[in-house]
C-alpha cells in the first residue's frame, strides 16, 4: 500500500470564531458532549505528552477522568510519566474524534490533585483495577508476566484480611491549561483552527491558518 496516497477530505462541520464560547473549558465540554452523543469510540482517550528525563518528548494514551478548572487524569506517580512530571510539570493533551473530524490540543502545567480526590476516584474503580494499582511497578523492567500474576495473588490475599487502601504512589493530576486549540477538519485541507491563549488571567481567542 502507498501510504502517501491515504487521505480523507473533511466535510462534516465548520468552526467560526464568532460561534465559540468565550471560556475554552465550556467550549471543550460542549464538544465533548457532542462526541459522546456521536458515540465516539473511547471518547475520553487522549494523548498525554510530557518532557522526557532525557529532554525528548514522550507520549502515551491515557483516559480523561474529569473536567473542572482543568483536565484530570490518574496514574502511578512512580511511572515514567510520573517521574517526568516531577521534573518538568508542563505537559500537553491531544484529543482526536474522527467521527466528528475534530481535534483538541491542550497545553499547560500539571499539579497533583488532593488526596481526597485521588481516594474518591480510586475507590470508584473496579476491585480488579484497585488491585492492579498495587501489583504493577509501572514502567519498570520485569522478567515475565508471571511476576505480575504472582504478585496479584499475594495482593489479593493481603486485602482479604484487611480493608483495601489506595497505594501512596498512585493518584491524580490536573492539567491547568495555558492554551487550548480547537481543530475542525474542512475540505481541501483548509481546516478551521481556533486557539485560546491565557494572557494576564484572560483568554485571548484567535483564528489560526491551517
Amino acid at each position: 500500500m502507498d501510504i502517501s496516497a491515504i487521505r480523507k477530505d473533511y466535510t462534516i462541520k465548520s468552526l467560526d470564531i464568532s460561534d465559540v464560547n468565550l471560556d475554552p473549558i465550556a467550549q471543550f465540554k460542549s464538544w465533548f458532549d457532542e462526541a459522546i452523543n456521536a458515540e465516539v469510540l473511547e471518547v475520553n482517550a487522549m494523548t498525554v505528552s510530557t518532557i522526557g528525563l532525557d529532554g525528548i518528548p514522550n507520549a502515551r494514551i491515557l483516559l480523561l477522568k474529569g473536567i473542572d478548572s482543568g483536565f484530570v487524569f490518574f496514574t502511578n506517580y512512580q511511572s515514567e510519566k510520573g517521574k517526568e512530571l516531577e521534573k518538568h510539570n508542563s505537559a500537553s493533551l491531544t484529543f482526536f474524534w474522527p467521527e466528528l473530524e475534530r481535534q483538541v490540543r491542550v497545553r499547560g502545567f500539571v499539579e497533583k490533585v488532593s488526596e481526597k480526590e485521588s481516594d474518591t476516584y480510586f475507590f470508584s474503580r473496579p476491585i480488579g483495577s484497585q488491585i492492579g494499582a498495587w501489583v504493577s511497578p509501572q514502567s519498570q523492567i520485569i522478567t515475565s508476566r508471571d511476576d505480575l500474576s504472582s504478585k496479584q495473588v499475594d495482593v489479593e490475599k493481603e486485602f482479604e484480611a484487611k480493608q483495601m487502601a489506595r497505594p501512596p504512589h498512585w493518584g491524580g493530576y490536573r492539567l491547568m491549561a495555558s492554551t487550548i486549540e480547537f481543530w475542525q477538519g474542512r475540505p481541501s485541507r483548509l481546516h478551521d483552527r481556533i486557539k485560546y491563549k491565557l494572557h494576564e488571567g484572560e483568554w485571548v481567542i484567535d483564528r489560526l491558518a491551517p
